[in-house]
Parts: C-alpha cells; sequence; structure tokens
C-alpha cells in the first residue's frame, strides 16, 4: 500500500487542518452555561418560614438538541440554582434551602416547601428571526406542606431576546438571562398578591385545605435590553 510521506500536499499546514475540516463537517457543536446576574430586589420579605427544595435533577439540568446541523448543550442548572436561591431568598424572610426531600421532612417550623423545576426550554435562532435571539423558559413551582405532601403546583414562563450580534454563544446566553430575569420579576411581584402569602404571612402552615388558593396572575413582559452583552 503506497504511503503518504513524500507526497508535497500533505505537508504540516494541510495536516493540521484536517482537524478542523473534520469539525465543520460534523456541524458546530456550542455548548453554554448561562449565568442569573441581578441586582437584590429592594423589598420587603415575607415573614414566613419556608423551604426550598433545589434537588439534583434542577441543580444539574442540561437542555440538548441538534438543530440544523448543529448540536446544542445548555448547562441550565447552575444558574438556575442561583435564580431560585435569589428569588425565595427576596421572597421570605426565613429561608432554609435543602437538596432532598428527606432533609426537607426532617427541618422544623417550616410552614410550605417550594420545589421550583424546569418544565420546558426553548430557543429562536438569528436565522430563523432574521437577526435576532429568542428564548422562552416555562418554569412549574410545586407547592408542599411542612411534610412533603403536595398541596398545588403553579407555572411561570420567563421570555428574553436578545441582537444577534456578539455570536451565537453570547447571544443566546444573554436571551436566556433575560428570560431568567423576566421569571424572577413576575414572581417577586405576583407572589405577595397571592392568598397563599397571605395565609403564610399569619404564621400558618400550608395544607391540602389550601389547594385553591395557588394561583399566578399573568402580567406584562419585563423590559428587555435588545442590545444584549
Amino acid at each position: 500500500m503506497p504511503g503518504l510521506h513524500g507526497n508535497p500536499r500533505h505537508t504540516p499546514v494541510h495536516r493540521a487542518l484536517i482537524p478542523i475540516a473534520l469539525l465543520l463537517l460534523a456541524g458546530c457543536a456550542v455548548k453554554l452555561r448561562p449565568e442569573y446576574a441581578i441586582p437584590k430586589p429592594l423589598l420587603e420579605p415575607m415573614n414566613a418560614s419556608a423551604g426550598l427544595l433545589l434537588d439534583e435533577s434542577l441543580r444539574n439540568y442540561i437542555h440538548e438538541e441538534t438543530r440544523a446541523g448543529g448540536n446544542w448543550k445548555i448547562e441550565l442548572g447552575p444558574g438556575h440554582e442561583k435564580l431560585f436561591r435569589s428569588m425565595f431568598g427576596a421572597s421570605f424572610r426565613n429561608l432554609q434551602v435543602f437538596e432532598s426531600l428527606d432533609a426537607a421532612r426532617a427541618a422544623k417550623s417550616l410552614q410550605v416547601i417550594f420545589e421550583p423545576g424546569i418544565e420546558e426550554f426553548s430557543f429562536i435562532s438569528s436565522r430563523e428571526t432574521e437577526g435576532h435571539w429568542a428564548v422562552t423558559i416555562r418554569y412549574r413551582i410545586e407547592v408542599l406542606d411542612p411534610s412533603g405532601a403536595p398541596v398545588d403546583s403553579f407555572t411561570l414562563n420567563g421570555y428574553g431576546s436578545s441582537i444577534g450580534e456578539h455570536g451565537s454563544e453570547a447571544s443566546l446566553a444573554a436571551a436566556t438571562g433575560a428570560a431568567m430575569r423576566d421569571a424572577a420579576a413576575k414572581f417577586l411581584v405576583q407572589l405577595p398578591r397571592q392568598p397563599l402569602a397571605q395565609k403564610l404571612a399569619t404564621g400558618a402552615p400550608v395544607s391540602i385545605a389550601d389547594k385553591a388558593v395557588v394561583k399566578v396572575d399573568v402580567v406584562e413582559m419585563v423590559p428587555i435590553d435588545p442590545q444584549g452583552p
């Protein structure tokens, strides 16, 4: 079998380009970890004792998909752990954070346990919108009594966008961060208005009898900076 050495077409430069060409043929791979960054909310936390359950599935949540020959891997868990700590920490004067339901059940003096999760993550690229990126994140927040029994749940939607002039990774990260801020703003504004919050303000724990009091209204989208990072 004839060898390749001695062939002038296979210089070190050409050999170095071969892996690049293979990557291009295989399609692009985009990996990012959007972070949550927002100033501390200026509001008075409720005088209530709440538990926040951030389990392993939330802390390690990854969205993966293949689109137009590209592989997308978006690590949402770390940023959302910060998001929920910030949201609930600003909402309740006494907040305990747990990594398992058993640990939350064993805690003392809790009135309620919240278990947030990401129900859906979707995005539209600049190719599909003629210039900007858009992200929608749908959350479901389970409301549990102090024993861990389900009382009810509610959903929360966050929307964000970014001009697609900073490259795929930066633009998608900016739109995702904007969607997280939108969801946080809605939660912080709406929660104190709910009958659930009024019940917690009395110092009483929630129970299955409170099933009908968990309801979140729709509010207008919080304005997002279209310039991105």
